[in-house]
């Protein structure tokens, strides 16, 4: 593929990045969105993470961006032609096999509420071995606002380093505005973040790309065990709080079967701090046993009370989706209030 062909395939993928970004990137609450343009800004125009942001620049960036989105809001999702052929958008299985021999990773799925997300970026490593294959990017030649650093769909676990090193920046800038000593802070203090920020970014970036990886490895465990179903009762439930807690009762299984195990076997306090810091709130709502464990760890330093969250975990939210998943039906209120009830009395 010559410079000018690559460019091409870079344009048509951002221009459906573009349209998935008019129609929700007005999902995320302002100080987020605001927080967001700004890094969307320093990765589009190529700047480190230390470089200053000029402010008239990034406000008139900003001005003409959501000018863009503003008139993409009604357009359709493209098909992403290469070499002659057209692939829907969505059909990141076969887009990838057609990338292969030029060293780039495509994705296209669905995300939290049925948000529709783009990427290219080049490969940084393939991982064949039992599972699901494994696709590693490095630099991000196109991507939505959201750039979720993980997914796993058809088959295939994708991995956006840079997505992560980004998103592990934006969790830095967060906190450095209070330095609360929380289980953030606790992470960020693991290195050396004020004498080295680029090199402790790197480190930080290397463990959890470990983390994220074992987290996708229980996704795919669940997947198979949910089969098609469970993505369909996700899609009737968009948007609900009932959504919301499927999700996170299928993360805490795919946690507590690869990733807590893994936690706890290494010891290394880090990763620990920066996995309970980073559960959204309704993960938190869910499992107090974790924030308990998590405690536990903390003052006598003793990782069993956290293996055995996992290991009790496990089955506890494997049988809880498999219920959630037998009421499954058409979408109306009744259902979507079952589901909330159902998991409102499997809290642990």
């Amino acid at each position: 593929m010559n410079a000018q062909t690559e460019q091409d395939l870079i344009a048509q993928v951002q221009h459906n990045c573009h349209i998935a970004d008019s129609r929700h990137a007005a999902s995320f609450g302002l100080c987020t969105y605001l927080l967001k343009m700004r890094e969307f800004y320093r990765w589009e125009q190529g700047l480190s993470f230390e470089a200053s942001l000029p402010q008239g620049d990034v406000v008139a960036w900003l001005e003409e961006r959501e000018g863009l989105w503003e008139g993409l809001a009604e357009a359709d999702y493209r098909p992403i032609q290469i070499q002659g052929e057209a692939f829907e958008p969505f059909d990141a299985a076969a887009i990838n096999r057609a990338l292969k021999p030029l060293e780039l990773v495509y994705s296209g799925g669905l995300g939290h509420a049925a948000t529709p997300h783009f990427f290219l970026g080049r490969l940084h490593r393939r991982e064949d071995c039992e599972g699901p294959e494994i696709l590693v990017s490095g630099p991000e030649l196109a991507r939505d606002l959201a750039a979720p650093p993980a997914m796993y769909a058809e088959g295939l676990i994708f991995l956006r380093r840079e997505s992560l090193k980004r998103m592990l920046w934006e969790r830095l800038q967060n906190w450095r505005w209070s330095r609360r000593d929380n289980t953030l802070g606790r992470a960020f203090a693991s290195y050396a973040f004020d004498e080295d920020l680029e090199g402790a970014l790197e480190a930080m970036t290397e463990t959890e790309l470990t983390t994220v990886l074992l987290h996708e490895r229980g996704e795919f465990q669940a997947d198979q065990a949910l089969g098609p179903g469970w993505n369909e009762l996700l899609l009737s439930c968009a948007g609900s709080r009932a959504e919301l807690m499927l999700r996170s009762v299928r993360d805490h299984w795919a946690d507590c079967a690869t990733t807590l195990p893994a936690l706890a076997e290494r010891g290394d306090p880090a990763p620990i701090h920066f996995f309970v810091g980073n559960l959204s709130g309704m993960r938190k709502e869910i499992f107090p046993a974790l924030t308990a464990a998590y405690e536990d760890w903390r003052q006598s330093g003793d990782l069993s009370a956290l293996a055995a969250a996992a290991e009790q975990g496990e089955p506890h939210w494997r049988g809880l989706a498999l219920r959630a998943l037998a009421r499954a039906g058409p979408r109306d209120a009744a259902m979507a209030d079952d589901l909330v009830r159902m998991i409102e009395g499997g809290y642990w």
